[in-house]
């Protein structure tokens, strides 16, 4: 099970991620900051950023790095937010991008605004 301190902790059962053989699975992040536990703003551009940084910190603890990610689900509270989140996810991916999901959800913890989930394999 893979823990950093550079990311949120768990706010439930389960792990930050877990390294499977070559493959690590990086559990959904919010967009909290991992010292406040806040968010850093309620809007999304903010919060995808944070969440893309918390997902690049979980990484990194086990030697992983945003190209290594070949997969990924986004969760929007607003899919009328799509656009803004994109532009920040641009961001941190270069091609070849990873594959992606995005969905509409009815809410998300803590009322956040978008949750990202992960899939990296080592190559």
């Amino acid at each position: 099970m893979s823990y950093t301190k550079d990311a949120p902790a768990a706010i439930g059962p389960y792990s930050q991620g877990v390294l499977a053989g070559n493959t690590m699975y990086v559990s959904g992040q919010l967009g909290l900051d991992p010292v406040t536990g806040a968010f850093p703003a309620d809007e999304i551009k903010a919060q995808t950023r944070r969440s893309l940084l918390n997902i690049k910190a979980i990484l990194a603890s086990e030697g992983l790095t945003m190209q290594d990610v070949v997969k990924t689900t986004v969760l929007l509270k607003d899919i009328g937010e799509f656009a803004a989140m994109n532009e920040v996810y641009a961001e941190f991916f270069t091609e070849p991008y990873p594959a992606r999901a995005a969905f509409q959800v009815a809410a998300l913890p803590k009322g956040g605004r978008v949750e990202i989930e992960a899939i990296a394999v080592r190559q």
